[in-house]
């Protein structure tokens, strides 16, 4: 049974999708995370395409964290770079811009994406 938290996240995550979509010269930058995980992914929209993927399972850092947020959001700047990709549409998926959030966002800023 879905909570109000969930609820909340779903209501928001459909607002910021109506406004935001990626394309292939401009990737969207999408953020999911777990209790165990977070992950982010570089999606095609009009395609329908991952581009590039990164997780806190594959960098190393098997937690979710800040720290691994951190990794994570270096790994998918470098993943981004070396595919060809500079600028990106952040889609932070309904969690508030804080915390780990906050912190994949700002280490794939200076890994070199620009958003």
């Amino acid at each position: 049974m879905a909570t109000q938290k969930d609820l909340r996240r779903e209501r928001i995550k459909k607002s910021i999708r109506a406004k935001i979509s990626g394309t292939a010269e401009k990737p969207r930058l999408t953020v999911f995370r777990s209790n165990t995980a977070i992950y982010a992914q570089l999606v095609d929209d009009t395609k329908g395409q991952t581009l590039a993927a990164a997780s806190s399972q594959e960098t190393g850092a098997n937690n979710s964290n800040i720290e691994a947020a951190k990794a994570v959001g270096a790994k998918i700047a470098e993943k981004a770079i070396a595919a060809g990709i500079s600028t990106v549409v952040f889609d932070r998926n309904g969690y508030l811009y804080h915390g780990k959030i906050k912190s994949l966002a700002d280490a794939a800023r200076e890994g070199g994406l620009k958003f």
